[in-house]
């Protein structure tokens, strides 16, 4: 969509408006700032090669400069919870990758000074994962926000990044590296925009963990100046520029009267007429299910298993499984606790697995199918759960990703079952989606992970900027997949739950719940947003709003015509 004069009710009060994609719901309304630029290479004076005596001092000079960075991305990640801690210690491993610093290493042996070197070896493996697409592309922003910072630390500058406001202010960017999402103050960035990324990209899932209004892909952001005044509303992906002032206060005072409300909710999940939905946190690790117990969550929807696999050089005994997974159930002994097992394979390859390199790894080796040539891993996992559950007096719920047939639905749930364990499966290959009946006939529940069935369904991207619309979880096509499972959930009599970033919308869990959806599972930020909004509302009146979302044709009519159905 391209800018456009605001003819909404608020008419011209509200000036320019341009539209994105809402990630997380709420209002901000605040001055725009943008984050620092990196020097540009070219401007940084050095001879245009290498004498052979300077080449070794050189290669030391990158190899510290590079050691700096990593550390520093470390030292961030320790320091960090949850997701952030999660894509920040991501991208200091990838500041450690032996490729592209091999490639800036053989650049500088043969006479490249350090800051070019640096250039082309990222540009090179930036060209390579954008020509992978799928997961892989998902790097390319880490790998470049890398090459910014070694530069800087090559030529004495302070690193890149976002500066601190002396007032609350609205971040506007192409798209921002973890480094820099992860380290927001949200009582200064109180609103965030990129003209890039996606639903899923890592601003998006850094947004909702810090609970900042955040919009994606805005069409025309690239044009808004600093200092120009910015009203984001979350909730309708809209950015207004220098709007009125009046209307922009009216509009934050509305987000904040209902911020208000919700501060006052403390659960159970339920509709304002009794009908019960659970809604649960979605965790990485012990410190994300400590601060997630601290909130309404009445259990984990989702425990992402892979930290502890994705850095280590072996495979992680029974025993440190065991420890790690018990951190997890012991905040919430006694209650609903639902594991995936490894999501590794396509862009988080395992070191130990012996995986080859794909053309094209987001349809590849990755999920379940990492076990199908490495049986023994999904084993080891399965003990470990299984004995984190006895020491925890826990009855964990686990799942497989990745499924795609009935059979590979009835082959784990025997190992599940096995362990004394409660077998189920994400729902994220269409596939699945549309044999739901038949793979609930082999386990006790299924779970929705709309990230990946958007991305697989609408044949796009999650993360690209440009597809991001279609990858919006509100898409008709994908909410017609919804739709079909959570009905053989019903006729099965067996739990459908929704653990991808779709369950954090507080307005599109109405409509998943009208659907049939049974829990909701969302980072522990929006737990009370999604739970206070749905205590608002009648199930009948999800069910409308749901029949009327699958009634449309565009992602954008759907959130409009689920709007009109609550109002």
């Amino acid at each position: 969509m391209t800018p456009t004069t605001a003819a909404t009710s608020q008419g011209a009060a509200l000036g320019v408006v341009l539209q994105g994609v809402p990630v997380v719901p709420g209002v901000a309304y605040a001055p725009a700032i943008r984050p620092g630029r990196p020097p540009a290479p070219e401007d940084l004076s050095a001879p245009t090669e290498l004498v052979e005596a300077d080449r070794e001092a050189e290669a030391a000079r990158f190899s510290a400069a590079a050691h700096a960075v990593a550390t520093r991305l470390r030292d961030r990640a320790a320091h960090a919870t949850g997701a952030a801690s999660e894509v920040l210690g991501a991208t200091a491993q990838l500041a450690t990758d032996r490729a592209w610093l091999g490639a800036a290493e053989k650049r500088i042996g043969a006479g490249t000074p350090a800051v070019r070197a640096t250039t082309e070896a990222v540009e090179q493996f930036v060209e390579m994962f954008t020509k992978m697409g799928g997961l892989m592309a998902e790097r390319v922003t880490d790998l470049r926000d890398i090459r910014d910072r070694v530069i800087a630390e090559l030529a004495g500058l302070p690193e890149p990044g976002v500066p601190l406001p002396d007032v609350p202010s609205v971040l506007c960017a192409d798209d921002l590296a973890p480094a820099d999402t992860a380290g927001l103050d949200p009582a200064l960035i109180i609103g965030l925009a990129t003209s890039l990324g996606g639903p899923t990209s890592h601003t998006a899932i850094i947004a909702r963990q810090l609970g900042i209004p955040c919009v994606v892909a805005v069409t025309g952001l690239d044009d808004v100046a600093v200092g120009s005044k910015i009203l984001l509303d979350g909730t309708l992906g809209t950015v207004a520029v220098d709007p009125d002032a009046t209307t922009a206060g009216a509009a934050v005072e509305r987000a904040r009267q209902a911020a208000a409300a919700m501060a006052n909710w403390s659960g159970p999940g339920a509709t304002a007429d009794g009908h019960p939905v659970a809604v649960l946190a979605n965790v990485q690790d012990g410190a994300a299910a400590r601060a997630a117990r601290a909130t309404p969550a009445e259990g984990i929807g989702l425990f992402r298993t892979e930290l502890c696999f994705l850095n280590a050089e072996t495979e992680p005994s029974v025993e440190e499984q065991a420890r790690i997974y018990g951190e997890v159930l012991q905040p919430f002994s006694g209650h609903k606790v639902v594991i995936r097992t490894l999501d590794a394979g396509s862009d988080k390859p395992l070191k130990f697995a012996g995986q080859p390199e794909e053309a094209n790894p987001a349809l590849g080796v990755r999920g379940i199918r990492v076990s199908f040539g490495n049986p023994a891993i999904l084993d080891n996992q399965l003990a470990g759960i299984a004995a984190a559950a006895e020491q925890t007096d826990s009855q964990p719920w686990v799942m497989a990703p990745m499924i795609a047939t009935p059979e590979e639905a009835r082959d784990f749930a025997a190992k599940v079952r096995a362990h004394g364990l409660i077998p189920g499966v994400m729902i994220e290959v269409p596939a699945a989606a549309l044999l739901a009946a038949r793979i609930l006939e082999h386990v006790d529940f299924v779970s929705i992970g709309t990230n990946d069935l958007a991305q697989y369904t609408m044949a796009a991207d999650r993360m690209s900027a440009e597809l991001a619309t279609l990858t919006d979880p509100w898409q008709p096509g994908v909410l017609a997949l919804v739709a079909m499972t959570a009905e053989a959930g019903t006729a099965a009599g067996k739990p459908v739950g929704v653990c991808g970033e779709a369950a954090a919308d507080p307005l599109l869990a109405c409509v998943l719940v009208g659907m049939g959806i049974t829990s909701l599972s969302a980072a522990a930020a929006a737990v009370m947003a999604v739970g206070a909004k749905l205590s608002t509302v009648t199930l009948e009146q999800c069910r409308r709003a749901g029949a009327a979302a699958l009634a449309t044709a565009s992602a954008a009519e759907a959130r409009a015509a689920a709007l009109a159905a609550l109002s």
